[in-house]
């Protein structure tokens, strides 16, 4: 005789596989950015950065104005000076390792709040049309006008150098491309069939335009978000470097580079390789992390 134990227990497997809840798109999105490779790579990189600049300074103290020997100046690279020593005889691990809280914490904050600024002018402006589209895209284009790193300079010459009006100037230049990428967006979202169906019911604009509009807008604002901090910080390195930036004795990256430029053909290129690879190595990850997010949340990959 047959047993009803397998038949039944199948259609129970079957029919529980029926009705598990599907994946969201968030989910999927995750998936394919931890398959990526390169995208590990440079969330690897980009999570070393940022405990570096989060904990070194808390697990160890720093103080800018009494690090200082001039016993050991210029030392090259040994077991206690892992990356040898600069003009002052100061440790150069140690001062990269605390700078990035500097570069860092300018480049991830400025873009942060240019997100936010940019980010709601775009809805604004894509959802409202006419008027006020008209208004705060001519504002977005002037700021547009100007090169990104002159118009930071200028801004800082006028406010005066420190790290502050740094990260302003910086927050500034970004702001106008966070509009555009949120406004273009916007235009494309308010075309869908969706928010047709949410006014023809009567749905309070801003509900439309919070409920709906924005959360279908964020995939091109994270992936500008994500490549804007490289961005950031190579601006924050340019102003560091042309005395604009953080101010001595306080480290910093582009700081850095720039007080050891004149060591560099005298054979002590440890005090301008290291800072200058921090640099190189931050711009790459978030790089990689953006590239691979936005592979990861195009729609035209979705099975």
């Amino acid at each position: 005789m047959f047993s009803e134990r397998h038949p039944v227990s199948s259609i129970v497997t079957t029919t529980e596989g029926l009705t598990r809840p599907p994946r969201s798109l968030w989910h999927d999105a995750w998936r394919r950015l931890v398959a990526n490779r390169l995208a590990r790579l440079g969330m690897a990189i980009t999570v070393f950065f940022i405990l570096l600049a989060v904990a070194v300074p808390v697990v160890f103290p720093y103080n800018a104005r009494t690090d200082s020997d001039l016993v050991s100046q210029l030392l090259p690279p040994s077991a206690q000076h892992l990356m040898g020593t600069d003009e002052q005889g100061r440790d150069v691990l140690n001062r990269v390792a605390q700078g990035a809280r500097a570069s860092l914490g300018v480049g991830v904050s400025s873009v942060l709040i240019a997100i936010l600024v940019g980010a709601l002018l775009g809805l604004f402006s894509g959802f409202a049309g006419k008027t006020v589209d008209l208004v705060i895209m001519f504002a977005m284009d002037v700021l547009l006008s100007f090169p990104g790193l002159l118009l930071a300079i200028a801004v800082v010459a006028l406010l005066g150098p420190g790290l502050r009006n740094a990260l302003l100037a910086i927050t500034i230049v970004n702001i106008p491309v966070d509009a555009r990428i949120a406004r273009s967006t916007v235009l494309s979202v308010k075309q869908f069939e969706y928010i047709n169906a949410a006014r023809s019911v009567g749905a309070p604009s801003g509900r439309i335009l919070f409920r709906h509009v924005l959360p279908n807008s964020l995939s091109p604002i994270l992936v500008q978000s994500t490549l804007g901090i490289a961005g950031a910080i190579l601006e924050i390195a340019a102003l560091g470097f042309l005395g604009l930036g953080q101010q001595p004795p306080y480290p910093e990256w582009g700081a850095m580079l720039a007080d050891s430029v004149k060591y560099l053909t005298s054979g002590a290129w440890w005090v301008l390789l290291f800072p200058g690879l921090a640099i190189m190595l931050t711009v790459l990850g978030f790089n990689l992390l953006g590239d691979g997010l936005r592979d990861a949340l195009d729609p035209r990959l979705r099975a």
